[in-house]
Parts: C-alpha cells; structure tokens; sequence
C-alpha cells in the first residue's frame, strides 16, 4: 500500500470504526484520522493496520483495536494541558495518540524491547512531549506525578493503588479490570482523598505484568 491507500483506509477507519459507534469528538476524530498506525505494526500485517480489531506485535502483546484506543482517549477527558501517564506502552500508538491531545505524555513498558522499538517509532514522527520508560508500570510513574489521566492498556486484577495515588485532583483513571480474556473498563475519578468509580463496556486485554498485575 502506497501513502494515499493509507490515508484513506485511515478514513475509513474513523468514519465506520469510530464515528459510527459513537465516539464523536472533532479533533479525537482528526487525531485518529492522522496519526500513522500502520508504522506501528510488524511489517507483515501492513495489510490489516486498519482494521477492525488487535494485531499481535510480538512478546505475547497486542496493539488494540483503533475503536478501543479512541474510546479510552474519549473517557480520559484530556485537556490540552494535562499531564498523562500509560502503563503498556506496547507499539506506541497509543501513546502517540496522546501525545496529539496532550501537553506531556510519560508512558511505561515492562518489556525492554518493545518500549526500545516505541521510543524510536515515536521519536523518528517527532513527538518530544512523549517520554517512554521501561520499568513496572502497575506502580505507576511517581518521577512525573501527579497526572490529570491515567490510561492502562493491560487488564488488573483491580485498580492499582499507586496509580490511583499519582492521580492529580480531579483526574481520571481508565483501566480494565477483570480476569484472563474478558474484562470491563473502569473510569475512576479522584475528588480529595476519595475515588469515584464508574464501569463502562466489556473489552478484551492481555494481563498487566507487575507488582500490582497478574502473577
């Protein structure tokens, strides 16, 4: 596929992935619409970077599916100042989606080579408000805490403490939680010393590895 076979599968994506399920906020749309997720996956699935689902991108990981990724962006309600954190850096996409919405983006991944190989994708498309990390990212990233939202892109047994702990006033957490294979994504919000905690749809992660994760 040349660049213009690209774009428009990119349009594609937006218009009958994302728009049509709901999620319809303008410039998450341009955003999704722009960022290049076909430089994301292993070469040899160029040809499904697009569609309607995960792919694998090796070391038992999955970049998620484009529906899932807008609709987490959306549930994280970022303003143009915040300060995000991701556990599950992954490909980098998503952390590359936040970086077009967000004023800094810290992201952690336990596996040394895939936040190797996402730091130098996301590096090579020029996003220097994006910080990747290696390290255990169920205890958070407490170097650049507090943040305004925290998105984890691995199922937890439950909400870990220390990433509530790091949320900022008033911001938000969005994670799924449940057991191997089927898990509902949560929406928590800190207001003082207190969390509210709401669940939204049913969805499908590889577990959170750490201190915090599945053993």
């Amino acid at each position: 596929m040349n660049d213009d076979e690209f774009r428009i599968a990119r349009k594609r994506m937006v218009d009958e992935q994302i728009a049509a399920r709901g999620v319809l906020d303008p410039h998450l749309l341009a955003v999704m619409g722009s960022v290049p997720r076909h430089l994301f996956v292993p070469t040899d699935d160029l040809a499904w970077a697009y569609s309607d689902g995960p792919l694998p991108i090796g070391h038992g990981q999955t970049i998620s599916q484009p529906y899932i990724v807008a609709l987490m962006t959306e549930l994280l309600q970022v303003e143009p100042a915040d300060r995000i954190l991701e556990v599950g850096t992954g490909s980098g996409y998503q952390a590359a989606v936040l970086g077009q919405v967000a004023a800094q983006v810290h992201t952690v991944e336990v596996i040394p080579e895939l936040a190797a190989q996402a730091s130098r994708i996301l590096a090579d498309l020029g996003y220097a408000n994006v910080h990747v990390h290696t390290g255990d990212g169920s205890l958070g990233w407490p170097e650049a805490a507090p943040y305004e939202g925290i998105l984890v892109a691995a199922a937890a047994p439950s909400a870990p403490k220390p990433l509530l702990d790091q949320l900022a006033d008033g911001g938000r957490l969005v994670i799924p939680v449940g057991g191997h294979g089927f898990q509902h994504l949560e929406v928590w919000r800190r207001a003082g010393q207190e969390f509210k905690r709401r669940v939204d749809l049913a969805v499908a992660f590889v577990p959170l590895r750490g201190e915090y994760g599945w053993k």
